[in-house]
């Protein structure tokens, strides 16, 4: 972690919620995991780099390097954690 760097409450949150998405299936659609993410009520930060994912059905690595790159994006990837 570089300095000035911190992590959030919420840091692997978006992991939990991966690996309960992806505990009984191969595939997620958008609408399951936005459903889902407000149902555990993240964060505001959380939920915008979930509305960004486009619309589509995502295997578990897909959607990884999805969320992944919307947090690099954002600079967030330390604060909140990256998923896998």
């Amino acid at each position: 972690m570089q300095l000035g760097e911190f992590q959030s409450e919420e840091f692997g949150e978006l992991q939990r919620l991966v690996d309960g998405l992806y505990a009984s299936r191969h595939e997620v659609d958008r609408l399951d995991l936005v459903v889902q993410a407000e149902i555990i009520d993240l964060s505001a930060d959380l939920m915008e780099i979930v509305n960004l994912l486009p619309p589509g059905v995502y295997e578990r690595q897909r959607l990884c390097d999805q969320l992944n790159s919307a947090l690099a994006a954002h600079g967030w990837g330390g604060m909140y954690g990256t998923v896998e």
